[in-house]
Order: structure tokens, then C-alpha cells, then sequence
């Protein structure tokens, strides 16, 4: 058996993949924004090549809605710009939307009658089926950046139906 170090591994199995990284983008804090980020998060992925699995798109993209929505409906006041950030790793993406409010949500489960309500429950419910996480975090400038955690990989089982 031969003693000292490790071998190292080649250099091409420790280097980061093309597509791995942190982007990040401000919109304003209006309805109009809710599709534009929702098609610019569509748009990174395409470009960057990113291998996520159809569900975990869909489900990233709708969590990017009902996110960048929240931040459109109750911190615009005190918040007139939002930042949504994209961090891509080698088997897991993670969304965060950033605002300046310092109040912090709380995943409600609407009544069947209700108009809106669900969108963090959603988020919650979205993440949990795709093996993932969510969470808020506070943000040096007293805000908040509610973030999804979502694995590359297809969910294990099938989707909640949304109609």
C-alpha cells in the first residue's frame, strides 16, 4: 500500500459545471414584473444549459410567481425594487426573492371560497413534493429574502394537481 497523500482527482471531476453559479436581477415592484421574472428565470436556465427535470421547471416557475407576487402585492410600499436571485449548483437550484419590508410571511391555507391567500402555502407545498426546502431569511438592510430550494432531478412522485 503506498503511504503519504491522497492522490488528487483529475481536474476535470473538481470543476464547477458551465451552468453553476449566482445570478441576480432587480425589477420593479409591480404586477408587470410577476411574468417578466418568471420568463427570465425560464430564459437563464435555457441559456445556461441547465438539465432540470420538466416538473421541477414548472414548479420553479410557478414558485417564482407566487414569490415575486407576495413582494408586488405587500412590500411595494416600502420597497420599490425587488431583487431576484437564481443560485445554480450541480444537482439543485435555488430561487430567492429579496425586498426591503421588514415583515416577514406566513404560509396560510386559504378557505376553498377565498381569491388569494395560498401563494406561500403553495411555495411550501411545491418545495416539500420535490424533495426540496424553503425559508425566509432577515437581510442586512432589514428586508427579507424568501428562497425555494428545488433538486435538479424529477420529483419522486407525481405533482399535486393545481386545478
Amino acid at each position: 500500500m503506498p503511504s503519504g497523500p491522497p492522490a488528487e482527482p483529475p481536474e476535470e471531476l473538481t470543476s464547477p459545471l458551465a451552468y453553476e453559479g449566482v445570478r441576480r436581477f432587480t425589477t420593479p415592484a409591480r404586477e408587470a414584473s410577476v411574468p417578466q421574472a418568471r420568463h427570465a428565470v425560464r430564459d437563464l436556465l435555457d441559456e445556461e444549459c441547465v438539465p432540470v427535470a420538466a416538473d421541477v421547471l414548472d414548479a420553479l416557475l410557478l414558485i417564482v410567481s407566487e414569490l415575486v407576487t407576495n413582494a408586488v402585492r405587500h412590500a411595494a410600499l416600502l420597497s420599490p425594487q425587488i431583487t431576484v436571485q437564481v443560485i445554480i449548483g450541480a444537482d439543485r437550484l435555488r430561487v430567492a426573492v429579496e425586498d426591503d419590508h421588514p415583515c416577514c410571511p406566513k404560509a396560510l391555507e386559504a378557505d376553498e371560497g377565498d381569491v388569494g391567500g395560498r401563494g406561500l402555502w403553495l411555495v411550501k407545498m411545491l418545495t416539500a413534493e420535490a424533495g426540496g426546502e424553503c425559508d425566509v431569511d432577515h437581510t442586512v438592510n432589514g428586508g427579507k429574502a424568501i428562497w425555494a430550494e428545488l433538486p435538479l432531478t424529477p420529483f419522486a412522485t407525481s405533482p399535486p394537481s393545481l386545478l
